[in-house]
């Protein structure tokens, strides 16, 4: 995600070149060699920074602008909101509208604070991240709220008087972009901190040794972070979706949907004998096909994944057919739009099939049965997702995090 230049400079963002306007200038006072170069990250007065230099004065810099962005959305848009003599905006809009915006603010500015201590050292710039990790986590409320913030806004904006003040607060700080640039940039930032780690690595001479290993770790724990905060936004819009799905369907009368888990897909198939299209959702634990009646979906039948049975066509590359194992004469065949759609859904109903089978099936099997399919995801190296989700849960934000211990950490 690039990140948009709020003063309007015309300067490039991140990654092909670390277009920065001190990059020919070496700050005073920084120790010297680290990661392996002889003069690295900059070499003597007056010499010119080294590209990993240049990589950790980018990552300093960018950082001070983040913070210094954040700051103006808390103090020139939420302060004066909450300072004014009369309500611009409701409450509930406020709470939309920013979210916990100045949780990410402090947090951004205690992480400014650590990184402008390290001086030009990249391995200290890897520490940072390892040992602030947990506090990410706050990351996943802001994304998960941006949806409504940018409806919020949206709102505010068909309002004379809230547009007004919007303008007026944009003007006082001089901000060449509106507010919903900047509130989006907590949603750049966060999914950008391991691509400027790994380029710390990608320039490290040495590639071996425990300061190596520091940096492999930073680049570890935040591409964990990533990934959580885009599987927890992607779960949540799921779960929305659900209720909706429940709200418009017709003629159904077993449990809540929220019961079968969380929707894994949904898709519109052409089906044989059968005069109109089916709306087929697949949900961890059930298959539900229904027809579309104007906005609503009517319930034509449904089949638990436990029991359920895959028949690909040998004859149509687009048909697949589905059954209850126990009334395999009463198949569904359906047909895809295109090989990759049917590629998909084929995939994620064999491996919930697999999932919710009554007998044990070794992890072994169950990926061999996948790769098959030359589709199952690989997974993410060193650093596991459930465990982050885990520690985020057990220890409270407020505890020290644990130093990192030297060396990469195993899955």
């Amino acid at each position: 995600c690039a990140m948009e230049d709020p003063t309007g400079s015309g300067a490039e963002p991140w990654p092909e070149g670390l277009h920065n306007s001190n990059n020919n200038a070496a700050p005073g006072g920084w120790p010297g060699p680290r990661g392996g170069h002889p003069l690295a990250p900059f070499g003597g007065p007056g010499a010119e920074p080294s590209y990993l230099g240049r990589v950790v004065l980018e990552i300093v810099e960018s950082e001070q602008t983040y913070a210094r962005d954040l700051r103006g959305i808390v103090e020139g848009y939420l302060g004066k909101i909450i300072d004014a003599e009369e309500p611009v905006l409701r409450p509930e809009q406020v709470s939309a509208l920013f979210g916990n915006i100045e949780d990410i603010y402090e947090l951004s500015s205690t992480l400014l604070q650590n990184l402008e201590s390290c001086a030009s050292d990249p391995v200290a710039v890897a520490v940072c991240f390892v040992t602030r990790s947990q506090e990410f986590s706050i990351y996943t409320q802001y994304c998960n709220n941006y949806p409504s913030s940018v409806a919020a806004l949206a709102e505010c904006m068909r309002s004379k008087a809230q547009a007004r003040f919007l303008r007026e607060c944009q003007e006082r700080l001089r901000h060449a972009l509106p507010l919903g640039a900047y509130l989006l940039k907590p949603v750049q930032r966060i999914l950008k901190y391991h691509l400027l780690l790994q380029e710390i690595a990608k320039h490290f001479e040495h590639k071996s040794g425990d300061d190596y290993e520091v940096v492999l770790e930073a680049i570890d724990t935040m591409t964990c972070v990533a990934w959580y905060i885009n599987d927890m936004k992607r779960k949540h819009e799921h779960a929305i979706r659900q209720q909706e799905i429940q709200s418009l369907l017709l003629g159904w009368k077993g449990p809540d949907l929220t019961s079968y888990g969380e929707l894994v897909l949904e898709g519109t198939f052409r089906v044989q004998r059968a005069r109109h299209e089916r709306a087929v959702f697949l949900f961890d634990k059930t298959l539900l096909i229904t027809k579309r009646r104007g906005d609503h979906y009517v319930y034509k039948s449904h089949i638990p994944c436990s029991s359920l049975m895959l028949i690909e066509s040998t004859r149509d590359s687009l048909c697949f057919s589905l059954a209850h194992y126990k009334h395999i004469k009463q198949q569904h065949s359906l047909q895809a739009k295109s090989v990759e759609e049917k590629r998909v859904w084929t995939h994620h109903i064999k491996r919930l099939i697999l999932e919710n089978h009554h007998a044990i099936i070794p992890q072994k099997a169950k990926e061999a049965i996948l790769e098959m399919d030359l589709f199952y995801p690989p997974r993410l190296p060193r650093c596991s997702p459930e465990r982050l989700k885990k520690s985020w849960s057990c220890q409270p934000l407020d505890e020290p995090a644990a130093e990192p211990r030297q060396g990469r950490r195993q899955s």
